[in-house]
């Protein structure tokens, strides 16, 4: 087997309208297609990040909540690169979105901070 890339990240949101938002007007994802599945009641709608696909948004009638915090066993969070860290956080603020403090990678040394989507999924921006 030899992966080549990551294809896409799918993320379930219990606001579909309130997500849409967030993911294109605040973070600025660009919209590839969007797709009403009436037999499913569920939108799907492809994002992509200067021109490459990324993230599937879905909506589902009345989806279970997803434990985030204390850490759960799962996925974790979805990873921005950034070039300026202060300027993104500035940004995000400038529309409502708060950011935890800027922290150190102690691996790394590289700066990031997180933040939430609408529905509470961990989000974070790591500048290179």
């Amino acid at each position: 087997m030899q992966l080549r890339k990551v294809h896409h990240i799918a993320i379930i949101s219990s606001d579909y309208q309130r997500s849409k938002v967030f993911y294109t007007d605040i973070l600025g994802l660009e919209i590839i297609k969007e797709t009403y599945r009436e037999a499913r009641d569920s939108y799907k709608l492809d994002l992509g990040l200067n021109g490459e696909y990324i993230i599937e948004l879905f909506s589902f009638p009345n989806p279970p909540g997803r434990v985030s915090r204390p850490e759960a066993a799962g996925l974790r969070h979805l990873a921005f690169e950034v070039d300026d860290i202060e300027k993104s956080i500035e940004e995000l603020e400038s529309k409502g979105v708060g950011c935890e403090p800027i922290r150190i990678d102690e691996i790394t040394g590289k700066r990031f901070t997180f933040f939430a989507d609408p529905d509470g999924l961990p989000l974070e921006f790591y500048e290179v």
